[in-house]
């Protein structure tokens, strides 16, 4: 069922991975999460979003790091211990998402999701899929589907196309 262009997360699974960005809370459809790792090395791509940190070699197959912070306009913090990358799949992308820290996996009744509210003209908040509310936090659902944007991974493809071309252009000039 959608909803003012939205799918109401009421008529779909209840059961979100709930990770922090900072002191916030957030959540993800767990049937979009694929798997979480620890932190892996990021190869930096150029002419990408300044979100995308790069691309990272899991088990011989390439994907995009996104920094949530960073695209939310957070401020970055340190890596540390908790730090993890949260693998989801959004449409035809598998991407990796730089969370804090993974809290767990929770069920969330439908009485406990609400509409997000209207922010005014300027705030882009489709984003959001649902607030659920509890007696600790407010936890941001995410609509993954509009947070990983298909332009933006078709710049972090086209980037490494060009810098592979250009890379094989110089051997060939040699």
């Amino acid at each position: 069922m959608k909803t003012n262009g939205k799918t109401d997360l009421r008529q779909q699974t209840d059961k979100f991975l709930m990770f922090t960005l900072g002191n916030e809370h957030y959540g993800v459809e767990i049937l979009q999460v694929l798997e979480i790792v620890g932190m892996l090395e990021i190869t930096p791509v150029p002419r990408t979003p300044h979100y995308v940190l790069g691309v990272a070699n899991l088990r011989g197959k390439i994907i995009p790091v996104v920094d949530l912070k960073r695209k939310f306009d957070m401020p970055s913090g340190e890596v540390t211990a908790q730090t993890c990358i949260v693998v989801v799949r959004t449409g035809r992308f598998e991407a990796g998402l730089l969370v804090d820290r993974v809290l767990e996996v929770a069920a969330i009744p439908a009485d406990m999701i609400e509409d997000t509210p209207c922010f005014g003209n300027d705030v882009e908040a489709d984003f959001i899929q649902g607030l659920a509310k509890s007696d600790q936090a407010v936890t941001i659902l995410l609509n993954l589907d509009r947070v990983l944007v298909d332009q933006d991974f078709a710049r972090v493809q086209d980037a490494q196309e060009s810098d592979h071309q250009a890379l094989h252009t110089e051997a060939i000039a040699r």
